[in-house]
């Protein structure tokens, strides 16, 4: 921006009111399309220059300005020329608590915040009235809940905002932002008038607090309903864990017409990855094909991420490849599902690929990923060389994942002791996966001494956790230490513990899903489903399948055990398939548990057995059973 020198020397304007108007314009324009902190100074110049320093309108927009510009208190700018104007007007106070609240906390905030002066405003005679922005700038600077309480309460002893739908709206938020959403609902119960804004900012504060009951609500009340609100729901449903609520909500804003974005896509894309079945990961992409979105980095990650966890990593494969520029989710996305999906081969190749290219930065994620692969594949060396090139080349600070990839690594080749130094040189405070990886290997290697270690760190840590129990109950029964295992089963009882409700799901040719329960008979079929379990089990003893009881820790019979584990949800799930899948076809399991040694066992003889590959995915990682093996190497 240039300035017409001429005008540093031009005389005072003749005292004409349209003479006036015109050089108010001229120098409000100047100050709107000013870029830098000298091009204010020269005009403040010239606001000395025709005596127009002490004009609240100019002066208001030159310390707007300033602000816009970073020039903010303690720099002593702003509130010199603030001074030079004997009598502010209410905008001019606004524009000087707007320039206070963009400053950050300090040592001096208490004599500088917006609410010292607001104080000094409200101070002078007569004071000036306070203005619909005035408070909205005063209420997104509030630094705590008094000051946020005490601003409310000033716009209801001055009076007049009680029916203000902007003051209310930014009351709201500043609520919500200090984290008290029955406040914000009181507000918003209060309200004569709402706009969409004053539903949308609840809807998303519930739906980020977790409590989608309320949000629901509010959600279904909503007589207008945009796109942030649309959002908010499904992405909630999703981050907590309903991702069938989530379709749900997705699928009637499809009816409606409703565009959306690739933010609320990539919120479905994760709810279909939730439900890891094929037939919403088909559909899913299909909407992103036909609305034509592209295949940026977050769709296209999200899309890989879900393909994974449906079981499809050859479509995650072909969305990696398809991409025509990706990142370090991208990368991290692909090799963490070749990882879970035991193709350890080709997530460490595709992760050298990606730290000889240079193009991007691998971050701690990726690590985890590569360092699962290692684990998977028992290559301690390359493992090891891993882990110091994340601290030393790229200066990441193990994490806990780290370290229980790391010590799942070891102990999976049979370093347990190795492994239980590296827990206890840990520099952060190991958690339960670290422990419980540790548990594991012991479980593996018969290893009870070690095993009591850090089972006493991880029931400290996890005490209700059942399944420890039940490892260290195996363990001490492998070493034949009965003794330990009827204290472990005393412990249990003594401290009422149930094992979660086990649930395994699949998806019929139809794209209904079909959830059980172990030892349920609430399925339409399971007349049917149990005689084939029957069938299937009575073949795989007759080459030398033997049920596995210690997965059941409890103090029962053989026989009781057995007829338990005959129950076992995954095992419903596989009659199930067995008796409605096509002929040859995979057949794909969720479960939202680990998976038991029995069923585990099972699931490997019958994929011999029936010449079918199954894929369980468990709570841990993906088992592709096939021909009598299983991708996890026997280790979960």
């Amino acid at each position: 921006m240039k300035f017409d020198a001429a005008l540093f020397y031009l005389p005072p304007p003749l005292p004409s009111f349209p003479r006036q108007r015109a050089l108010d314009s001229l120098l409000f324009s100047a100050i709107s399309s000013s870029s830098s902190v000298l091009q204010l100074r020269q005009i403040h110049a010239l606001l000395h220059r025709f005596g127009l320093h002490a004009s609240s309108f100019l002066v208001a927009k030159l310390l707007r300005r300033l602000t816009d510009l970073g020039i903010l208190p303690p720099n002593p700018y702003p509130s010199l020329v603030f001074s030079q104007v004997p009598s502010p007007n209410s905008f001019l106070w606004t524009a000087f608590i707007r320039s206070h609240s963009s400053t950050l906390p300090s040592a001096s905030a208490d004599a500088d915040s917006p609410l010292s002066v607001y104080s000094l405003m409200r101070r002078q005679f007569p004071p000036p009235p306070p203005l619909t922005f005035t408070f909205s700038a005063l209420l997104k600077s509030a630094q705590s809940l008094s000051d946020g309480i005490q601003i409310h309460a000033q716009t209801i002893s001055i009076g007049g905002f009680d029916s203000d739908l902007f003051v209310l709206n930014t009351l709201i938020d500043m609520y919500v932002r200090s984290g008290y959403l029955i406040h914000a609902r009181q507000v918003f119960d209060e309200m004569p008038v709402r706009d969409v804004l004053s539903w949308t900012s609840l809807i998303v504060a519930y739906s980020r607090n977790g409590d989608m009951n309320s949000a629901a609500g509010l959600f279904h009340s909503s007589p207008v309903k945009d796109l942030v609100s649309w959002t908010a729901m499904v992405s909630g449903y999703s981050q907590n864990s309903q991702p069938r609520e989530a379709l749900a909500v997705f699928k009637k804003m499809q009816a409606g017409g409703v565009a959306f974005d690739d933010i609320l896509l990539v919120s479905v894309i994760n709810a279909c990855a939730q439900l890891g079945t094929c037939n919403y990961a088909s559909w899913i992409r299909q909407v992103v094909d036909q609305v034509g979105v592209q295949l940026n980095v977050f769709v296209g990650s999200a899309l890989i991420d879900m393909y994974g966890k449906c079981g499809l990593i050859d479509d995650a494969q072909q969305v990696f490849a398809e991409m025509s520029e990706k990142d370090v989710y991208s990368y991290s996305a692909m090799i963490s599902g070749l990882a879970a999906h035991g193709r350890a081969d080709e997530a460490i190749h595709l992760f050298e690929v990606m730290v000889r290219s240079a193009a991007v930065r691998p971050n701690r994620v990726t690590f985890v990923g590569v360092l699962t692969a290692c684990s998977h594949a028992g290559f301690v060396e390359k493992g090891r060389c891993y882990f110091s090139l994340m601290m030393n080349e790229y200066r990441i600070t193990p994490d806990p994942d780290h370290y229980t990839c790391m010590v799942d690594l070891l102990g999976r080749a049979g370093l347990v002791e190795e492994a239980l130094k590296l827990v206890q040189s840990m520099l952060i405070e190991p958690n339960g996966a670290v422990w419980g990886a540790l548990l594991g290997a012991c479980r593996i290697h018969v290893k009870p001494e070690i095993a009591k270690i850090a089972s006493e760190h991880i029931f400290r840590l996890e005490p209700d956790c059942i399944g420890n129990y039940i490892v260290l109950s195996n363990i001490y029964a492998s070493a034949g230490m009965l003794d330990e295992v009827s204290n472990i089963r005393k412990m249990i009882r003594g401290r009422g513990l149930r094992k979660n409700p086990a649930s395994s799901w699949m998806e019929s040719g139809d794209g209904v899903i079909h959830e059980f329960f172990a030892g349920d008979d609430l399925h339409p079929r399971s007349k049917e489903i149990k005689e084939v379990i029957e069938y299937l089990l009575q073949s795989l003893r007759l080459v030398g399948y033997v049920p596995v009881l210690s997965s059941i820790v409890y103090d029962m019979s053989d026989n009781e055990k057995e007829r338990i584990l005959k129950g076992h949800s995954e095992k419903l799930a596989l009659g199930f398939g067995v008796l409605t899948a096509v002929v040859g076809s995979v057949i794909r399991i969720m479960k939202n548990i680990r998976i038991c040694e029995d069923c585990h066992l099972v699931m490997k003889m019958a994929s011999g057995a029936i010449e079918r590959e199954i894929i369980v995915r468990d709570s841990l990682r993906f088992h592709h059973f096939k021909n009598g093996l299983c991708s996890c190497r026997d280790f979960w």
